[in-house]
């Protein structure tokens, strides 16, 4: 396979291949009302479909209107479903059905996550528009202006620490958005804690510059170039039984360019695999069956994806991959198929963390950097890791000849953020305590799980664009003797273009 990943956060609020998913839970008993909709994505227009007694139109992309009517919740519905809709486009929604008793929950299905070379239309960047995005390149938009603490490597330390020997690979960017889009719901110390825990100074900053930051972040990365496919979205699925504030939801289609979605919860299955296609038709079938179950009483889903395919600007030549020992530790060593290639590559020499950095770009504007610790200096690197250090690393590249030894491999990561957030200082929107009355007139409400998913493969793939070697970077040439590197210790990588999408650690291929 060639360069991919795949990425998602399971839980209640969903917040984009990466997703995040928010699933809310109801408490006391509500009045019997009965509501019917339907959502068409297709560019046919149908008409005259009976709801509740009505006839209504519809549009592509957009529910016409939604019919309320009274029932009985032991009696059917007192309208038929509209047949003739493919799955997942048409759903009924069945609301006040049942006494919900529990306190209201917010389910996190955080950050789906995909990256993917393969694609034979793909075609190179002009290389003007290169330099210019990498002259512009900012590698901190997960982390808010004047920012204290820099989220991004906070939270790949705490995800390392958690397990030291695990591969770790996360889509910061992701997660950012995701826990930013549920901050315009939260209010009091909640919204201070996650505020505080992405990195914003209130006392500098304002939580309005913070949201026009990812805004602008997500058109940008959502313009389309040639070199490489980037799409980053959010999504929300709600049960009407929850009244969503309209402030919440206006924001999040403005700010979050986020799609909205009326879903049955009271049909779990129904609502699975709504979400669930949703999930596979924006990852281009990369991710499917992202949520296993829902809660009974699960009624909103938040959900936002990154897909991200590109190939190399020059391909590893599959003649070359041969088998070499990867030394997981000194002791532990494995045989891993290892991609090399002879050429000029950004390089930097960092004495102060005794690591390698290499710059491999992509087709378009990402590049993919490999950090290689001296032996015994992992620990040393992974606590020097900031903003600071990865700008400085970007300013101080040179073009080098090396001769390049990278493994091909595949790692995932899950995470229970959940579980990790708390110890950034984002706690309390997981207790009782949690006030998020900015997303519904509920007050029970709180974020029961967050869990990230992510997946990334890297093999030889790529073509040579005439004419665009060395253009990604403005780095300044030099000619050197060539140098050998061989990544076969555990080593980090980067994927950046605009922001850190994505973030790992390779211990075993």
């Amino acid at each position: 396979m060639p360069f991919q990943a795949n990425g998602g956060l399971v839980g209640g609020v969903s917040l984009g291949g990466q997703r995040v998913c928010i699933v809310v839970k109801a408490s006391g008993a509500g009045s019997c009302v009965c509501r019917q909709a339907c959502w068409l994505e297709t560019c046919q227009e149908r008409k005259g479909l009976a709801w509740g007694g009505a006839r209504e139109g519809w549009r592509q992309g957009r529910l016409w209107s939604v019919t309320n009517a009274g029932c009985n919740p032991a009696s059917p519905l007192p309208f038929p479903e509209p047949e003739g809709l493919p799955p997942p486009l048409c759903a009924r929604l069945a609301t006040g059905h049942e006494q919900r008793t529990a306190a209201m929950q917010l389910f996190l299905l955080l950050c789906l996550v995909l990256l993917s070379p393969q694609e034979a239309s793909l075609h190179r960047h002009h290389p003007r528009e290169t330099k210019k995005r990498v002259k512009d390149l900012h590698v901190g938009a997960t982390v808010a202006p004047s920012s204290r603490r820099d989220f991004t490597f906070d939270l790949y330390r705490a995800l390392a620490s958690a397990a030291p020997s695990q591969n770790v690979f996360f889509s910061p960017v992701s997660i950012s958005v995701s826990l930013a889009m549920l901050s315009l719901g939260a209010g009091s110390s909640t919204k201070r804690q996650i505020l505080e825990g992405l990195g914003l100074d209130l006392q500098k900053s304002s939580e309005e510059q913070l949201h026009r930051g990812f805004q602008q972040l997500l058109q940008e990365l959502n313009q389309p170039r040639d070199g490489f496919q980037l799409s980053l979205g959010n999504a929300l699925f709600t049960d009407l039984v929850v009244d969503v504030q309209d402030t919440f939801m206006s924001a999040m289609k403005t700010l979050y360019l986020a799609d909205s979605f009326p879903t049955n919860f009271g049909d779990s299955a129904g609502a699975l695999k709504q979400i669930n296609d949703y999930v596979a038709k924006q990852t281009k079938g990369k991710i499917v069956d992202l949520l296993k179950n829902l809660d009974s009483n699960a009624v909103m889903v938040m959900v936002n994806y990154i897909f991200f395919k590109a190939k190399w600007e020059t391909s590893f030549n599959h003649k070359g991959t041969q088998e070499q020992d990867f030394y997981v530790t000194p002791e532990t060593v494995v045989r891993v198929p290892m991609m090399s290639r002879e050429d000029q590559y950004h390089y930097l020499l960092d004495r102060n963390l005794s690591c390698r950095v290499v710059g491999v770009p992509y087709q378009g504007n990402a590049t993919a950097l490999f950090i290689l610790p001296s032996e015994g200096k992992m620990q040393q690197v992974e606590n020097g890791l900031s903003e600071k250090t990865l700008r400085k690393w970007l300013k101080m590249f040179k073009k080098r000849q090396l001769e390049l030894y990278l493994p091909k491999f595949s790692i995932e990561g899950s995470y229970q953020l959940d579980k990790i957030l708390p110890k950034l200082g984002i706690s309390n929107v997981f207790t009782s305590h949690a006030d998020l009355s900015g997303i519904s007139n509920h007050t029970n409400i709180q974020v029961s799980e967050m869990v990230h998913k992510a997946v990334v493969e890297v093999d030889e793939s790529g073509t040579r664009a005439a004419a665009a070697t060395g253009t990604i970077f403005m780095f300044r040439s030099a000619r050197l003797s060539s140098q050998k590197i061989v990544f076969n210790r555990p080593f980090l990588m980067f994927i950046v273009d605009n922001d850190i999408l994505f973030l790992g650690k390779v211990n075993r291929p």
